[in-house]
């Protein structure tokens, strides 16, 4: 593509960074309110029951913040090409790991760590 990274695509990235994170702590606080709801249940059907009431305002907030970037990216000239561009990547990106990917590395951590406790 033959793109620089400016000071614009820092931003972008950052931001993505951001927003990825938020995504991810709302599906972990509503893991930490259901296993406050309903204790003994395993964490699998609580990390579960959480995603499944999370996902769509995520979908919907990436879908709708990914219209206004793509937007920008078509009309919005050169100088935000970059920005607008690293946004809507980072968007589909930073929305399918904290859906997809946070929760089963957390799940498997905590697999292990059961394992080295002895709590099989």
């Amino acid at each position: 593509m033959g793109r620089q990274i400016d000071l614009l695509v820092i931003t972008a990235l950052l931001t993505i960074a951001g927003y990825s994170i938020n995504d991810t702590v709302v599906v972990f606080d509503r893991v930490r309110e259901n296993i406050q709801l309903k204790p003994g249940t395993p964490f699998y059907k609580v990390f579960n029951e959480a995603i499944s009431s999370t996902v769509s305002r995520t979908l919907i907030t990436s879908l709708t913040t990914l219209i206004v970037v793509l937007v920008l990216l078509i009309f919005g000239g050169e100088v935000l090409r970059g920005f607008s561009f690293a946004l809507a990547i980072g968007i589909l990106v930073g929305t399918y790991s904290s859906i997809f990917i946070a929760t089963p590395v957390v799940l498997d951590l905590n697999k292990k760590e059961r394992k080295i406790q002895g709590n099989t």
